[in-house]
Parts: C-alpha cells; structure tokens; sequence
C-alpha cells in the first residue's frame, strides 16, 4: 500500500493528503514527530534528504517533494487532477509555478509570524503583503471567468493553493484576501469540500 510519512499540519503534506482524498486512494499515513525532531533523524532523511515532509512510498518507489507527489498521486489513479488535453494541463502547471514562485513564500511570511510564532521584521511583511495582493489580483481576473484556477473543474491548481490560504486566514494577509471578491468566493468554495476537511483533520 501507499505510504505517505507527514505531519497532518504540515501545508505540503496537506497538499498530499488532499490529492489522496480527491481520488480515493488507499493509504497509510505515517506520522513524523516535529516536537521529536523525527524530520532531522536519519529514517526520514533517508526518504526526504532535506529533512522536511512529506515523503511517499509505494512499494519500494521512493519520493519527496510535495506537488510530484501529488502528481504521481494523482497519475497513479488516473485522476482528475490533471487534464490530459497538452493546453488544458500547461494551464495547470501555469497556476502551480504561480503558487511556487510568487504565492507560497510570501504568505509563509504571515504565517510564521503568527501561527508559527516566528518573528518577522515589520518590512518582510509589508513587502510579503504587496506580493500577495498582486497574486491575488491576478487570480482574480482568472476566477472572475471561472469558477476555479484552470478552468471549469477542480485541478491540482486549487489543491497546491489552498494549505496556505487556510492557515493565512488566521493571519493580518486574511485582510488582503478579503479586498479580492472572487478570491474570497473560490476559497469559500474549495475549502467547503468534503474531502478538503478529510485531508485537515476535521471529518
């Protein structure tokens, strides 16, 4: 069976854990212990050589990094989560780059500092609020034609985005998502999924 070694607190864990629900593959979810420092000791880095989460095996097949995993989660299950049509996919990936390499990182910022408790210098966050605003006014002009991030149906897209949406929520960048009308009804809609609750530990 599937493996997944995580913590369920874990945003790219989440992202995992969500893509496993999302196409109702079986599982076991192993839990790697932050308070006991399990993400630096030599069994996880054997399976994740930069000491994070998550790790995956299926039956001998190793991998880290969270958005292949959930890639190869989804592919394996011939899932949904991809579009099989060249543009329809590239639309995917476009939207999964966007979160990689503009979204993610700013809004860790908030959430370092307030969920985390790991301080930030007052002009990270001001510089991490203007980058969020930006990817968020972006997305708006994307979900104001759509009802999700690629098009009509729900894709990896959403999935890679939404950790980070709902831990940031319970931070000060809750008040730029707030200022983006068809942001704020996309992650209405997304984070009222069934299996998003099932992948957070709330069902």
């Amino acid at each position: 069976m599937l493996k997944i070694y995580g913590h369920p607190a874990s945003t790219c864990t989440r992202k995992v854990l969500m893509t496993l629900a999302e196409t109702n593959t079986p599982n076991e979810f192993v839990v790697v212990d932050f308070a006991k420092g399990e993400h630096k000791m030599d069994a996880n880095l054997a399976r994740q050589p930069f000491g994070r989460v998550p790790a995956l095996d299926d039956d001998g097949f190793q991998m880290f990094e969270s958005r292949a995993m959930s890639r190869y989660v989804n592919d394996r299950a011939n899932g949904k989560l991809l579009p099989a049509d060249p543009k329809a996919r590239a639309t995917v990936e476009q939207w999964i780059s966007v979160e990689t390499s503009e979204f993610s990182g700013q809004v860790m910022k908030f959430i370092y500092q307030y969920v985390f408790g790991r301080a930030q210098e007052p002009g990270v966050l001001e510089a991490a609020s203007k980058a969020v605003d930006q990817v968020c006014t972006i997305m708006d002009k994307q979900l104001a034609k759509t009802p999700y991030l690629a098009g009509a149906d729900f894709t990896l897209a959403d999935i890679c985005f939404m950790p980070y949406f709902e831990y940031a929520m319970n931070t000060p960048a809750k008040e730029v998502f707030e200022k983006h009308a068809p942001v704020m009804e996309w992650w209405k809609k997304v984070s009222s999924l069934a299996t998003w609750a099932k992948a957070t530990g709330k069902a």
